[in-house]
């Protein structure tokens, strides 16, 4: 599901004197003017590198905890 395809099903679960809020966020987002700007080498370093070292899996917290040996109590 494409993120637009997610918002959409959360402004369709909105009470209505909620969407005055959603619609005015959109609005000014709209109107804003954001410079994109190509990765530099330096950039492009940074993400090679990420990418090296996220394999895309996630842990949740509750497993790195039991990874780790700890508990919540522990925090």
């Amino acid at each position: 599901m494409s993120e637009r395809e997610r918002i959409k099903e959360v402004i369709d679960r909105l009470p209505e004197y909620k969407l005055a809020y959603v619609a005015n966020l959109i609005l000014g987002i709209e109107n804003t003017s954001i410079e994109e700007v190509e990765p530099d080498e330096w950039d492009l370093e940074m993400i090679a590198r990420a990418q090296k070292n996220n394999d895309g899996s996630a842990v949740s917290f509750d497993e790195l905890l039991k990874k780790e040996g700890l508990t919540y109590a522990d925090l």
